[in-house]
């Protein structure tokens, strides 16, 4: 293979891999050889070859083999020793600890891939995610920092991956001189014990600690793993001190968070906490015009009937992983059939998601409904405080949990704090005695009702 062929080859992976990845895994990589099915490359550090060969190994293969080379395997070498591939993992896999030689002030730091497809653009915006796009936006300007961290929540399917890969890509374009790291959670994780494993924590402090800005994904994986809190609250306090942006994302709120140092909550609240609700009605059929739009170009010709997006925002309210996931099985079956998609196609090709879809009421819905009704704060009704106007109210989340949802008691205790099953029985017996006696609680478990089932 010459050089030649491995620059028509990187032109190709320019479109598989987006530009931001490739400038900054791609480009650096310099052919060596290619013998009995094996191409090499050098690689500036270990940690670089290792983190290609996890995330693309697969695409530089599959390109040399489309452009007439018979690759088997790719490897990457620092001088004369090499890093051997392994098997393509998730984004959230860890990364080998030791960093790269600390970067120019140009570079893009080593964090996990961005999505492409993950912008400001392509974000739907309702009533229900309007202040935590807001806050995104804020942030995304790169100026000043007037609330930090910022700290995005909300269930599985919401939007939160979707604003940190929005603001990572913003900042790049508008200030790309800026270290912008985004990584899971778990990476970070990873790294540290690896770093711990390696004796190379002190490269593991200067990567963390002089970013610009720092995302993390999922922060409540580290919670109840010691180690790796008491190194987070310190990059994190680091970090703060030199007025740089910080921005994490969980699946619930600081305060809700069980075995999150109590420390780092109150850390984590000082800034600006931001829920992203559930999709409503009006925000589905959004993503849904949204997707069909994308979709034209695509799948020329193909006609949508009337009413048929709409079903399906109506239909299905789990989140959106799961509505854009209907939509594309549904476009790609009326392609192959030849057929227009109608309200009855729609019916018999998701005829299985519509059924796992079909009125499933969530605990974290009914606490929040049951919250937001009553006026107590959320942390408050999973909390430890026993006072009546929050307890009563704690009281009937669990009754209609119990109702509405098929969770055993064990699991509602879990969602409410971690509370024994025992509890859970005493609150649902508690809220079937006063239903005997008090009219007030019976009208307002009507309504909650209608509310959650409507």
């Amino acid at each position: 293979m010459t050089n030649e062929t491995w620059g028509l080859v990187r032109e190709e992976l320019i479109k598989r891999v987006g530009k931001n990845n490739y400038v900054t895994w791609i480009e650096p990589l310099k052919f060596s050889d290619l013998n009995n099915g094996v191409v090499r490359f050098e690689v500036p550090t270990s940690f670089f070859g290792d983190w290609v060969s996890r995330n693309f190994s697969d695409h530089i293969r599959a390109q040399l083999n489309t452009a007439g080379q018979q690759v088997e395997r790719v490897e990457f070498s620092v001088g004369n020793r090499s890093t051997p591939p392994e098997p393509m993992r998730a984004a959230t896999a860890p990364a080998r600890a030791k960093p790269a030689a600390r970067p120019s002030d140009t570079d893009e730091m080593p964090g996990a891939p961005l999505d492409a497809r993950f912008t400001f653009d392509s974000f739907v915006v309702g009533k229900p995610n309007e202040l935590a796009h807001a806050a995104a936006r804020r942030v995304a300007e790169g100026g000043p920092v007037t609330f930090n961290p910022l700290f995005l929540y909300g269930g599985v399917g919401l939007g939160k991956t979707h604003l940190m890969h929005a603001i990572a890509h913003e900042l790049q374009t508008r200030q790309p001189h800026l270290r912008v790291l985004y990584l899971s959670a778990e990476q970070f994780m990873y790294r540290f014990v690896q770093a711990l494993r390696e004796r190379q924590i002190m490269d593991f402090k200067e990567l963390f600690r002089s970013v610009d800005v720092l995302m993390v994904d999922d922060v409540q994986f580290i919670a109840g793993k010691d180690s790796t809190q008491e190194e987070f609250f310190h990059t994190f306090n680091a970090l703060v001190d030199q007025n740089k942006q910080i921005v994490i994302s969980a699946d619930r709120a600081p305060g809700e968070i069980k075995d999150l140092e109590d420390r780092i909550k109150s850390r984590l609240q000082c800034g600006l906490v931001v829920d992203l609700h559930p999709t409503d009605y009006e925000l589905r059929l959004g993503i849904l015009q949204q997707k069909v739009e994308l979709y034209r170009s695509q799948y020329k010709g193909l006609v949508i009937a009337d009413g048929v997006l709409e079903f399906l925002a109506h239909r299905i309210t789990t989140n959106v992983r799961v509505l854009e996931g209907a939509l594309t099985r549904l476009f790609a079956f009326a392609s192959l059939v030849g057929r227009e998609i109608t309200l009855e196609l729609a019916q018999d090709c998701l005829a299985d998601i519509l059924r796992a879809s079909d009125r499933k009421l969530t605990i974290e819905e009914i606490q929040r409904k049951v919250a937001e009704h009553y006026n107590i704060r959320l942390s408050d009704m999973i909390g430890p405080k026993r006072v009546r106007t929050i307890a009563r109210p704690r009281q009937i989340a669990m009754y209609l949990a119990k109702q509405l949802t098929p969770r055993s008691l064990p699991e509602i205790g879990r969602r409410f704090g971690g509370r024994d099953h025992t509890t859970i029985m005493h609150g649902v017996r508690k809220i079937e005695e006063l239903m005997a006696t008090d009219s007030q609680l019976n009208d307002d478990l009507q309504m909650l009702r209608r509310q959650l089932q409507g």
